[in-house]
């Protein structure tokens, strides 16, 4: 298999595994969406990890592979190319990108899919697709501009340059840097911390930002208005509140 989910402490990880490049052909795609549906329905998976490994995150789609389909076969195959992207970013908790080395084109739209992601030192990003006469597929048009905003994702993709990891940083592209080799550790740690907060609320809180970013304000605060009154029903809220009074802040347990 080119993808692994792997559970540890309420971390899902998902990994990639297709060697040297974890280039993301048909194959990895369709897997890749079944085991984000797999990590949105397991209750030991509080919030998640998307890896590629101590070399590289992932170098983009598998080329030869794409030369191989005429517009017929990509018709057919784009919605579920855009699919299984979409499968990570609807995870419905935590996730973060733990992006060592290169992760273009259709690896970067990958970590586009994360809430947060920590770049390696030697990380490289960027959506070079437009060299080859195309442009992102996998939500890189979309998820890239609500990211850094419509000027700067126009200058990558129009451009298909990529960025070392102290630019992306500046773009808003990565949100943390760190040693190559402390970068699963600390996506690891990030995830874990938040696997032991409230799973609803969580889940609440990215829903309502995710879906005021797709929509108008009214819309987007009508959601949060709603999830914010239905929490008052959950257990974890009052639990949350009675530690609060009793113990002071931070320092529920949820789970």
């Amino acid at each position: 298999m080119t993808v692994h989910l792997e559970v540890a402490e309420g971390v899902g990880t998902l990994r990639l595994d297709r060697p040297p490049m974890n280039a993301l052909d048909v194959a990895t795609q369709d897997r890749l969406k079944e085991l984000a549906e797999e990590a949105t329905r397991r209750e030991d998976v509080r919030a998640v990890v998307v890896y590629g490994g101590e070399k590289v995150f992932a170098a983009g789609a598998d080329i030869k592979e794409m030369q191989a389909m005429d517009h017929t076969a990509m018709v057919l195959r784009a919605r579920g190319l855009q699919d299984s992207f979409t499968a990570v970013a609807r995870i419905p908790k935590p996730v973060v990108a733990a992006v060592t080395g290169y992760a273009l084109g259709g690896g970067c739209e990958l970590a586009l899919c994360a809430d947060y992601r920590i770049a390696g030192e030697n990380a490289k990003l960027g959506q070079p697709e437009i060299l080859l006469g195309l442009i992102p597929g996998a939500g890189g048009t979309q998820r890239l501009a609500r990211l850094v905003g419509p000027s700067k994702a126009k200058d990558l993709i129009f451009t298909g340059r990529q960025v070392k990891a102290d630019e992306a940083l500046a773009l808003g592209l990565v949100d943390r840097v760190v040693p190559a080799d402390e970068v699963y550790t600390q996506a690891h740690a990030w995830a874990a911390r938040l696997a032991q907060g409230p799973a609803l609320a969580l889940r609440a809180a990215k829903e309502s930002v995710d879906t005021g970013l797709e929509t108008d304000i009214d819309t987007g605060l009508a959601v949060e208005r709603n999830w914010f009154a239905g929490l008052f029903a959950t257990e974890d809220r009052e639990r949350g509140m009675r530690s609060f009074v009793e113990e002071g802040p931070g320092k529920a347990k949820f789970l």
